[in-house]
């Protein structure tokens, strides 16, 4: 699994451990975020990375802002995005399960360094499982077709 990674100016020390963590195990990393904390549009980034996770169902994405929030809305505007912006790690877990996520939101200024290295790697770690939360991305998928046309 390819994972791709952008961020804004909040989100930019806390890429950094991310980045080093996913190296460490092994993932291909792709890093299109910003590279200091000068100001930057956030949009741009997250619009740079939810086109790759469309184009690809081995690819993943990974938001980081100061709060994940715009990262979030930004990502959702795009057809096929399921993007989660979590702050536990049983978001990151659920959203995996239940939603299929497949671009994590992470908040640089308001989740700690340890928290967000956990929420990743249950994100990274669970399965979607299927069966009855067919039924919601379905929907999900036709509301899609209405709005994206």
């Amino acid at each position: 699994m390819k994972i791709v990674i952008a961020n804004d100016h909040g989100g930019y020390k806390l890429k950094l451990e991310v980045v080093e963590y996913l190296k460490k195990n092994n993932y291909e990393v792709e890093d299109l975020g910003s590279d200091s904390e000068e100001i930057v549009r956030y949009p741009y980034y997250a619009e740079t990375v939810a086109k790759l996770v469309q184009s690809s169902d081995d690819v993943r994405g990974i938001l980081i802002c100061s709060t994940g929030i715009g990262m979030s809305i930004i990502a959702n505007k795009f057809k096929g995005i399921r993007a989660s912006m979590c702050t536990s790690t049983y978001m990151g877990r659920m959203t995996r399960a239940h939603n299929n996520s497949n671009i994590l939101c992470l908040g640089g200024k308001i989740t700690g360094e340890f928290e967000a290295l956990d929420i990743l790697e249950v994100w990274l770690d669970t399965e979607y499982e299927g069966g009855r939360h067919d039924i919601s991305l379905d929907i999900i998928k036709d509301i899609e077709i209405q709005n994206f046309q």
